[in-house]
């Protein structure tokens, strides 16, 4: 499974009104400083995810993203598809969808 989704793609996804699990994953002072986001997703503690990751459906795929798609995003991805979820991360995070939908 990729672990990646083009800002392209997710647009894509949310159009088709397919089921999908989008999640705000910036770290808590970038989402205060700025918390509009992709689709009003919720915004999820990254440094919480082992709390929060228990109540995500291993059926529905989850989209995740952090501010630029990096480290955060990595992180948080990884620690779900070890436990089972189908989880990707938006390339360029959301400044990359911002960029690409302007």
């Amino acid at each position: 499974m990729e672990k990646t989704i083009t800002p392209m793609e997710l647009a894509g996804l949310l159009n088709t009104g397919k089921k999908v699990t989008l999640l705000d994953i910036r770290r808590k002072e970038d989402y205060e400083k700025s918390p509009t986001g992709i689709a009003d997703a919720p915004w999820r503690d990254p440094a919480a995810v082992t709390e929060w990751m228990q109540n995500l459906s291993k059926q529905e795929e989850v989209v995740l993203y952090c501010v630029r798609g990096g480290s955060v995003s990595e992180s948080v991805q990884k620690q779900l598809t070890e436990a089972g979820i189908k989880a990707k991360y938006v390339e360029g995070g959301l400044e990359g969808y911002i960029k690409k939908m302007i």
